[in-house]
């Protein structure tokens, strides 16, 4: 059973990394980096600072930075005690997909996701009461994720396990601030 999900894993990996085209490469190498989406990462912050006030905004930051650090940090001692190859280099399909950046960490479970994932819900159920649209921010995990498939670094596997654990850190982030909110606001 695992072989079967880990060769079908692999093929869906060959044929949505296959659907990539010279054209796109750098749009999906900016797309990958963090910093690119610095202009929504502060609209979002000015949306949760026009809601919640500056020191409530503050108190999200710091538990936003304890989400990140823990799920990053649990991502590596994942991917470091399974220590699955990265598309790029597994020799059984590296000579068949388009690698347009290499790595030489290993890819499960991708921390890309995780993290993007972990944020997205923490931030999606502290604004959600005060924004009808808010379910639009999952399009940031979504495509956010879908670039390390293109560029050659981690199996659809990777990223749907990386989902996964960011949906439940958010959660559990989720609660943890709302106990301390509930806690600050009555002292």
């Amino acid at each position: 059973m695992l072989e079967e999900l880990l060769k079908f894993d692999k093929d869906l990996f060959v044929f949505l990394n296959g659907l990539g085209s010279v054209p796109y490469d750098d749009f999906w190498s900016i797309i990958t980096k963090q910093i690119y989406w610095t202009p929504l990462f502060i609209g979002i912050f000015y949306l949760i600072q026009k809601k919640v006030g500056w020191k409530n905004a503050g108190i999200t930051i710091v538990f936003l930075a304890l989400l990140i650090t823990f799920t990053d940090q649990i991502t590596n001692l994942v991917k470091n005690g399974i220590q699955r190859l990265r598309p790029c280099n597994n020799p059984e399909i590296k000579d068949i997909i388009r690698i347009v950046i290499s790595r030489n960490s290993f890819s499960y479970f991708s921390g890309h996701a995780a993290n993007s994932m972990a944020s997205t819900i923490f931030i999606f159920l502290i604004i959600r009461k005060y924004y009808n649209h808010t379910y639009l921010l999952f399009l940031f995990p979504l495509i956010f994720a879908y670039s390390r498939i293109y560029l050659g670094l981690h199996y659809p596997l990777d990223i749907l396990s990386g989902y996964v654990f960011g949906i439940i850190n958010g959660i559990i982030f989720y609660k943890l601030y709302s106990l301390f909110i509930i806690k600050y606001q009555s002292n």
